[in-house]
């Protein structure tokens, strides 16, 4: 019998690598998936419903809510996005890991909801170099970059709340880091009652 799959909560500021880092662990980790959130937002060009979105209508958003549909959600300029209980529970049933890559107040929401979930927190090495990175893309205002390190530095605060931490220094590091926390979590007893009962039988 295949047993059921972990659900993991990755989180960490933008510019931290969590992207980076969390493609390379889903390459070299076949037995992990990636979550597909929900949102209301239009696709963009190239987006295909189910891969990088499930594009769903704001009615049928409301009422997937009503129905304690989602394991998290949020509004962000006017569009929801949220992680289907439904999509998420199956690939756990299937034996998969399913990571779910966001923010801290979706997290929050998951670890009231699903406390057995691990929690994995991305930092940089310094808030120094968190602002070097987010200038060095050269795609942002200083006023942006500025709002950016002021929500970072609010994120940071949560770690405490997290049940592991990886500092990315260098993104080899990180991916090994994040699989030896994978692989410790399997192996907890907790997550193996199943096997436990059969060979004290």
């Amino acid at each position: 019998m295949k047993s059921r799959g972990m659900l993991i909560v990755f989180s960490g500021p933008a510019g931290t690598g969590k992207g980076t880092v969390c493609k390379e662990f889903l390459k070299r980790n076949p037995d992990s998936v990636l979550s597909v959130s929900a949102t209301t937002r239009l696709p963009r060009p190239g987006e295909t419903d189910g891969k990088e979105y499930f594009f769903v209508s704001r009615v049928e958003f409301e009422e997937t809510i009503k129905k304690d549909g989602f394991l998290e959600y949020a509004c962000f300029c006017d569009n929801y996005y949220g992680t289907p209980k439904k999509a998420v529970d199956e690939k756990l049933e299937n034996g998969f890991n399913v990571i779910l890559e966001i923010e801290v107040q979706g997290a929050m929401q998951i670890k009231e909801k699903v406390p057995e979930a691990v929690f994995v927190f991305i930092s940089p090495p310094s808030k120094k170099v968190l602002r070097e990175r987010i200038e060095g893309r050269g795609t942002e205002t200083p006023e942006v970059i500025n709002k950016r390190m002021t929500l970072a530095e609010n994120e940071l605060k949560q770690i405490v709340n997290y049940d592991y931490l990886i500092v990315n220094d260098e993104v080899e590091k990180a991916v090994k880091s994040f699989e030896d926390i994978v692989n410790a979590e399997r192996l907890k007893t907790s997550r193996n009652l199943n096997f436990i009962q059969e060979v004290c039988k």
